[in-house]
């Protein structure tokens, strides 16, 4: 930490590597000090767009040697996430890095284990936890709104396709890609632990491949069952010819939160039909209208004050570990696979 500022090195420069450059660039306590890939005039292109004067690089080993750099910003394809997050945690490097971290259990268990050794600070991009939206569902949960919580269901809706979706080449392999509920689907898995404040027991799922664009199956439904008995529900379709939805029901024994409406007649005695919340809404899949800002900035606080996020590598691994106990399920037919995962 130089000037009392935070060194950040962004390696993989995506999309959404420019979103998260502009959310750092934002944060009085940060400093973009590189920028990385695998092709050094992509790292280029990304620093000369968003201003910055900073190393260029195209040697991944070379920004760990760096000892400006604080923190490591992991945007790049799937497959290099898990590699890269633990040589990060290795040398001592604090993480943000692109969800899905891992594509297999075996993968899972090391950045888990790689991180908790280096005791270094981590957030995993479930961007979604910070949505206006999110904070006021978790809130009115929190608060009893609608009494006990008894069923969820959150929905990722995106129809992708190769014809505007620039991770295509690598996104719809499953070498790289992984899955669709690693690809995308995880956000509403994430979506579901954290609203519900609970654990995953058991998960059943089924699939299909429609338009077979992808090498897995683009179109995924699972059963849930929680350990305190939840009940819940997630889907996952990628063949979807709509614009991009993020559905979300939560039902409890006091009243029903759908996507931004209330009913709660504990809370609103007068209630003639559902109240509407005025917030920002989960509802498109640009990189660009996800809340980075506060994201980045809670992971620099969490540096900063020397204490775990919510969202650490340490609790993404619970819902890495759930959207692959539905792959298996998928996998195996359809069977009810039980979790934590062998």
């Amino acid at each position: 930490m130089e000037d009392g500022k935070l060194g950040v090195a962004i390696h993989g420069v995506g999309n959404v590597a420019y979103a998260h450059a502009a959310s750092w660039k934002k944060n009085p306590h940060a400093e973009i000090v590189s920028v990385s890939s695998r092709r050094k005039q992509s790292a280029q292109r990304l620093a000369d767009e968003m201003g910055l004067e900073c190393a260029v690089r195209n040697d991944y080993e070379a920004v760990l040697r760096d000892r400006r750099v604080d923190v490591v910003n992991i945007s790049g394809p799937n497959h290099v996430h898990a590699e890269q997050g633990i040589a990060a945690a290795e040398t001592g490097k604090h993480l943000l890095m692109e969800k899905p971290m891992v594509l297999s259990m075996d993968e899972n268990r090391a950045l888990r284990d790689a991180v908790a050794k280096a005791g270094i600070r981590s957030v995993v991009s479930f961007v979604l936890r910070w949505n206006p939206l999110f904070e006021n569902l978790k809130s009115l949960l929190t608060a009893g709104a609608i009494g006990e919580l008894f069923y969820v269901e959150v929905d990722y809706w995106h129809g992708i396709s190769p014809t505007w979706y620039g991770g295509w080449q690598w996104a719809h392999k499953r070498s790289t890609g992984g899955s669709t509920m690693l690809l995308g689907g995880c956000h509403a898995v994430d979506a579901l632990r954290w609203l519900a404040g609970d654990e995953v027991a058991e998960v059943t799922a089924y699939s299909n491949n429609q338009k077979g664009l992808f090498e897995y199956d683009a179109n995924v439904v699972a059963i849930l069952k929680y350990q305190s008995g939840i009940i819940g529900k997630t889907s996952a379709l990628f063949d979807a010819e709509m614009p991009y939805a993020f559905n979300i029901d939560l039902a409890g024994t006091d009243g029903t939160l759908r996507d931004n409406r209330l009913w709660s007649k504990q809370l609103l005695p007068g209630q003639t039909g559902w109240t509407e919340m005025k917030t920002l809404l989960p509802d498109s899949g640009d990189v660009h209208h996800h809340p980075f800002d506060a994201e980045i900035n809670h992971l620099v606080d969490c540096i900063r004050e020397d204490r775990e996020s919510h969202c650490n590598i340490a609790d993404a691994y619970r819902t890495h570990e759930v959207c692959l106990a539905i792959d298996r399920s998928i996998e195996q037919g359809g069977v009810a696979v039980k979790l934590p995962l062998d």
